[in-house]
């Protein structure tokens, strides 16, 4: 394990390791020790009681916050005819077709979110090696492969976070930036906490959330009491 720094040391030192906070407060703590020499994000890690090798208990999907996440989201659509003008009307940074797919596959990914309609999606599949081992490939469960790109580009550019449980059975998203105020995080956190909640898979047994805990880009987790919302 890495040897952790001094600020991250001093910053751990004012939290209880043993307590468990509301949510409100863990946000106020996680903004009070943030050291970062930058507007930080505020990640929320949720360990769920699934199993991801199960297909019904892949948890995956994408929700808009109420407050946006604090970074701007540079979105390419593959899309031809209509829905390519819609797409470029709705704002998307780049669109395209054929041309698109080989322009990525010559290297080119300065991008955070892809979105494709169904029929470009032949084509899009295969950038597959690429795109999916970064999370970048669309996909309908997190709405983008659809055609109705203008919603899609909206809600991205809006504060869409998509999120899914990786190998471990948790589940790491964004909820803002550490400059926002507290009310607003708590916002974009129960935004988050509505759509996990959710997702909670049939044929998950027992307790489903069995963690939680916020931190900032490089500060320590403070554990967030699961029975307090």
């Amino acid at each position: 394990m890495a040897k952790k720094g001094k600020n991250y040391l001093e910053a751990a030192k004012q939290v209880d390791a043993a307590k468990a906070y509301t949510v409100e407060e863990a946000i106020d703590l996680v903004k009070k020790i943030d050291f970062a020499k930058f507007d930080a994000s505020l990640e929320v890690a949720y360990r769920l009681n699934v199993d991801p090798k199960q297909a019904d208990q892949q948890i995956r999907g994408a929700v808009v916050l109420p407050n946006g996440t604090g970074k701007t989201q540079r979105v390419i659509v593959f899309a031809q005819g209509e829905q390519a003008k819609q797409a470029e009307a709705a704002g998307a940074d780049v669109v395209g077709a054929e041309d698109l797919v080989e322009k990525i596959q010559d290297g080119w990914l300065d991008f955070d979110v892809a979105v494709a309609t169904p029929p470009m999606m032949a084509q899009v599949g295969r950038l597959g090696r690429v795109l999916g081992p970064k999370g970048l490939m669309p996909n309908p469960k997190t709405g983008t492969v659809t055609m109705d790109v203008t919603k899609a580009v909206n809600d991205i550019k809006a504060g869409q976070v998509a999120y899914r449980v990786d190998k471990a059975g948790i589940v790491h998203a964004p909820i803002g930036k550490v400059s926002f105020d507290a009310a607003k995080l708590v916002e974009n956190f129960k935004a988050m906490q509505d759509v996990i909640i959710k997702a909670r898979p049939a044929s998950a047994k027992g307790q489903y959330i069995t963690s939680l805990s916020v931190s900032s880009t490089f500060g320590p987790g403070v554990k967030v009491d699961v029975a307090s919302f």
